[in-house]
């Protein structure tokens, strides 16, 4: 894409690889609570990616808070901590690891967080260490993002030249960071409200799973089985009506995350008994009149009607296709006949098969 032929790629930490900024999302709002404060979304969303510190002073000034920055970062530091061991990878994101591993294709991680932090996150995902010899944070360079440092010096340490590497990032100061070093960029945004401020990035996708590698003369994938993909199980409840699921997420079980888009399948447990095959349809839309995620489903079974209302668990284990990046209706995100058909094949192999939610096969 634009004539540039990429060797490297360079990746963010969080809310790209992980989803930590959906497991921390609340934690600011507890501890201003101790204040009487309120979270302002607006001005939290927009210092996403951006340095500790410079986060924290804005905090402690925005809201007022009765204590010095030091007492701030001491007291609410821990309470990440606990929350980054929880962290997942987002739907994808192993998927192009191993394989720009297996294809010999340098990559490294460029954190604006401090090096120990990130060091942590990754020791916590299986088989990261290994995978991930370029490890940076903003303490190593003379500024973070939107500077560009951290990522001339990730180019640096891979050995490679910086206008050859490919930035994945989910945030705008990341974005500003990458183009700054004259890289190209690829935005997956988290904050889906907001993913119209993305456009200054070469390319903006929904999720890893709609990555094309191709498209940056990296070896393509080549493994998808029957017209769809394997994917991580994706565990998410919820309650059906009129075609639509809606979460159901408020004890903390859900890990469906913001970059979750595209026709989905799996397995639904509607009792202790009963499983069904489901395909669902995932996207955020403003149409009624708020920025929320939209899940149409449809149960290959036809049951629709005998579990209308009825609290269930989802597990997704199959990804057919996403939509288009600048669709401005739902048309390509209709559930089709022959999405249908892919999920009741694919579902009958071991490939999409998932211990304790597909059932016996008599």
């Amino acid at each position: 894409m634009n004539g540039r032929r990429i060797s490297a790629v360079i990746f963010d930490m969080d809310g790209t690889l992980l989803n930590t900024e959906q497991l921390t999302k609340d934690l600011l709002k507890e501890f201003l609570a101790k204040y009487g404060k309120v979270v302002d979304m607006d001005k939290e969303n927009k210092r996403l990616g951006t340095v500790h510190h410079e986060s924290a002073i804005g905090i402690v000034k925005d809201y007022d808070l009765p204590i010095t920055l030091q007492q701030y970062s001491q007291s609410i530091m821990p309470m990440y901590h606990d929350k980054w061991l929880q962290a997942k990878a987002l739907p994808g994101v192993n998927r192009l690891i191993k394989h720009l591993h297996k294809h010999g294709i340098p990559y490294a991680v460029a954190s604006n967080s401090i090096k120990k932090n990130v060091e942590v996150k990754v020791s916590a995902q299986k088989g990261w260490k290994e995978y991930f010899k370029v490890i940076l944070g903003s303490d190593e360079v003379k500024s973070g993002k939107p500077s560009p440092d951290l990522f001339l010096e990730a180019a640096n340490k891979m050995g490679v030249d910086a206008s050859c590497c490919l930035v994945i990032e989910d945030s705008v100061v990341g974005i500003k960071a990458g183009k700054a070093a004259k890289m190209q960029v690829v935005a997956v945004p988290s904050i889906q409200s907001e993913s119209d401020q993305y456009s200054i990035a070469d390319h903006v996708i929904h999720s890893f799973l709609d990555f094309q590698p191709e498209l940056w003369e990296l070896p393509p994938f080549e493994d998808r089985v029957m017209k769809a993909l394997p994917i991580e199980p994706i565990h998410f409840k919820g309650s059906y009506k009129n075609g639509f699921l809606q979460e159901c997420s408020d004890d903390g079980t859900s890990d469906l995350p913001g970059q979750a888009w595209g026709v989905y399948f799996g397995w639904v447990k509607v009792d202790s008994q009963e499983r069904l095959k489901i395909v669902v349809s995932i996207r955020w839309d403003r149409s009624c009149g708020a920025f929320r995620r939209n899940i149409q489903a449809c149960f290959i079974n036809g049951s629709n009607g005998q579990t209308c209302d009825q609290l269930m668990e989802v597990t997704l284990v199959g990804y057919i296709r996403g939509f288009c990046t600048k669709q401005k209706n739902s048309s390509d995100a209709q559930i089709l006949d022959q999405d249908k058909s892919i999920a009741e094949a694919c579902l009958d192999l071991a490939a999409y098969d998932y211990h304790g939610c597909n059932p016996s096969k008599n």
